[in-house]
């Protein structure tokens, strides 16, 4: 165990980040390995002098930084966590890094059903970590989940994450691919969502190392157009949503006309492409009939 002042932390922190890379991430490394989170490393500037007692000593958190900055690995990978709005979920190769753009979907289901006392049936397609599903799950203890994802590897991050976000019971996980494991609930969903690989093949090959090499393919890549997985996943749609259920799918930046006009060849009402924080039309959202 290593002890240091809180004044040499900080000297040592800021060493660390002139070296390159954001400090985003580097925040996160020092929480992971060393259990300073953001909140209490700022804090320690009030104190200069208190000692803190590492578990790890500052080589090697050095070394693991700098393996990041020459390979590109992302941190949440060699961290094991991230966080995503008030969750802090733990994470693999397996499964891609929950986007801070994504969180908007919580915000937009929760405008679709305002009122708290009802009880609907939601479903996350391709739910990986399972950011959006205990999210969601999490809005309202009246909202049932069903989440759905075609690796049983991926399930289990999934059901783990839930366990340790949340002390309730109104999520389920089920293993196939998009709607297939929930054929018991044709005609019963009130909502669904997914995030499933959109990005088209010609900008996938130039997507930047730190995503390509790391980020597992499948999760990604949504064929030579992007929309092999949303087309598939609107057009079964309706079989699975109740009349009137809503549907939110997130979509690549140039894509929100294509998918708009999928949703209306399949009799969704009220379609609109909603923007992100960039101003950029990310969700496409529809009510069945």
């Amino acid at each position: 165990m290593q002890t240091i002042s809180a004044k040499n932390f900080l000297l040592w922190k800021k060493e660390q980040i002139l070296k390159g890379g954001d400090q985003r991430s580097f925040l996160l490394l020092i929480d992971s390995l060393i259990g300073i989170s953001k909140s209490k490393l700022s804090m320690l500037s009030v104190n200069p002098e208190d000692k803190l007692n590492l578990k790890i000593n500052l080589d090697s958190i050095e070394k693991i930084w700098e393996k990041h900055l020459n390979t590109y690995e992302p941190i949440e990978y060699i961290s094991g966590f991230c966080y995503w709005r008030d969750l802090k979920l733990q994470v693999s190769n397996k499964v891609l890094i929950p986007r801070p753009e994504t969180e908007l979907i919580i915000d937009i289901a929760s405008e679709i059903f305002k009122d708290k006392s009802e009880k609907i049936v939601f479903a996350d397609l391709g739910t990986g970590s399972g950011a959006i599903s205990i999210a969601l799950a999490m809005v309202n203890p009246n909202w049932v989940g069903l989440a759905t994802d075609i690796d049983e590897n991926v399930l289990n991050i999934a059901d783990g994450n839930f366990k340790n976000c949340a002390n309730q019971s109104n999520l389920s996980f089920f293993c196939g691919h998009w709607w297939k494991p929930l054929k018991d609930f044709k005609g019963k969903i009130d909502l669904a969502i997914s995030n499933p690989p959109y990005i088209p093949k010609n900008v996938y090959l130039k997507l930047p190392s730190e995503v390509k090499n790391f980020e597992p393919k499948i999760a990604l890549l949504g064929g030579v157009d992007g929309l092999m997985h949303i087309k598939e996943i609107i057009e079964e749609a309706p079989l699975y949503l109740k009349e009137k259920g809503w549907l939110i799918i997130e979509n690549h930046f140039d894509q929100g006309t294509s998918v708009k006009q999928l949703f209306l060849e399949n009799k969704f009402k009220y379609v609109k492409v909603l923007n992100d924080f960039s101003g950029i039309g990310r969700f496409t959202i529809g009510r069945y009939k």
